[in-house]
């Protein structure tokens, strides 16, 4: 997964594009985070900018707007380099629009951003925010690339301030008491998790609709939406569809397993996997135009002798149980929270081949109280730069998310079972 050649100076001087823009951002770049962020009083009002103003973006425009007067957050500045996504985003919000986001970065009434990009561009942009003083909203997952992620853990960490990973299912408190319950070893030894996130489409995957008004050159700058991808012609489909090629996105793993495998690491207290391989292949929609694959597994090893499992088709939506297994009781998720049913290891002859279960009943059953909303995880990230509350899915949680997902997109594209190596931070082949 290697770097760029460019560097990052030269790319961000070269993507500012004129002279004012160079010199906006340029005077931020001396200064150090901490003393650029702007103090914020408890009950003084947040300004935010908005980067990116696609679909995933109105739905965080739309909640932010409706949280103006009740947690006095206000969004200032919106970003987007298709103008006529700008244009209704600016009509939405009645806020400052931009075609480059270091004009919003610029600004110094602008407290947070939100980074509602395609993946490729996470680093960049959360690099630059950290480089402006600004806090940081930056959805799922954290980074395009494990070194990626790396280097953001420490800049933010450094610079002391707030970043937020939209894995906003966080922001439910089933996760945070599941952990404190396996902690306090209510389950025994956990021994292996499994967890799925499975959907079925008709003709083919993760397809849009190709706006026909698009027209690189005139409202589109295609050449600084693929901004450190790699340079290639305009194709509509690539700009529509990013999830579906490699260059920008990773597919099942980034999209969806960030979110189940983020649940699991929290709710059992894990970090980085000792080993991960992954399976699967586009085995339905065999002759889509998609890089990714429609059927995708994965097995990671975590140091704590636990196994965690995930699985996926895109072409059947039949779920299976999302159960934390421990030597005591079973942990299983579900629409309002998890309940916890005791094994009975004694009873040799209880076994299930169906999925029914087995070993007593219920010993517990928690009934959650937040929910996977992105209105509490972006209140959590306000309460966190007013009253420093701790992060629902901070840097170093965000930074175990990509290095499982991310883990397993290298082992399926490379068919490799792959370890990390916990001195070096990085991936090595088994």
């Amino acid at each position: 997964m290697g770097k760029t050649n460019i560097s990052r100076r030269q790319f961000v001087i070269g993507l500012a594009g004129t002279t004012a823009g160079i010199a906006t951002f340029g005077s931020t770049l001396g200064m150090s985070a901490k003393s650029y962020a702007r103090i914020i009083g408890a009950n003084e009002r947040i300004n935010m900018g908005v980067i990116g103003c696609g679909g995933m973006a109105n739905s965080h425009m739309e909640a932010l707007l409706q949280m103006k007067e009740s947690d006095n957050v206000e969004i200032k500045a919106v970003c987007d380099v298709y103008s006529n996504r700008l244009d209704r985003a600016k009509e939405l919000t009645n806020a400052k629009s931009f075609k480059n986001y270091q004009k919003i970065l610029g600004k110094k009434d602008i407290d947070y951003v939100l980074i509602a990009t395609p993946e490729h561009w996470h680093y960049q942009m959360t690099l630059d925010a950290i480089d402006a003083g600004k806090h940081i909203y930056v959805e799922k997952p954290m980074t395009h690339t494990i070194e990626q992620a790396k280097d953001i853990v420490e800049k933010v960490t450094k610079a002391q301030l707030k970043l937020q990973v939209g894995v906003q299912g966080m922001s439910d408190d089933s996760y945070e008491t599941a952990h404190r319950m396996i902690q306090e070893g209510v389950l025994g030894k956990v021994v292996m998790a499994h967890i799925d996130y499975s959907r079925n489409y008709p003709g083919d995957f993760w397809t849009k609709e190709i706006d026909p008004d698009v027209k690189p050159g005139f409202n589109l700058d295609w050449e600084a939406w693929l901004g450190p991808a790699p340079k290639r012609p305009w194709d509509p489909r690539r700009y529509f569809e990013w999830r579906r090629y490699w260059d920008y996105s990773g597919g099942i793993a980034t999209d969806l397993f960030i979110h189940r495998v983020t649940r699991i690491i929290k709710s059992v207290g894990l970090s980085f996997p000792d080993y991960v391989v992954a399976t699967g292949g586009k085995w339905n929609f065999v002759d889509s135009v998609a890089e990714i694959p429609d059927t995708f597994n994965m097995m990671l090893d975590y140091p704590e002798k636990t196994t965690v499992m995930l699985v996926s088709s895109l072409a059947n939506d039949t779920p299976i149980r999302h159960v934390i297994r421990g030597h005591k009781a079973t942990l299983e998720f579900k629409r309002e929270g998890f309940t916890i049913t005791p094994q009975e290891a004694s009873n040799k002859d209880a076994i299930s081949g169906t999925g029914e279960n087995v070993g007593g009943t219920e010993l517990f059953t928690h009934y959650k109280t937040g929910a996977e909303d992105i209105t509490l995880h972006h209140r959590n990230l306000q309460n966190a730069i007013r009253k420093n509350e701790p992060l629902n899915c901070d840097q170093n949680l965000g930074f175990y998310g990509v290095v499982a997902c991310m883990m397993g997109v290298q082992s399926l594209r490379h068919r490799k079972y792959l370890k990390w190596d916990p001195q070096n931070e990085t991936v090595i082949e088994n």
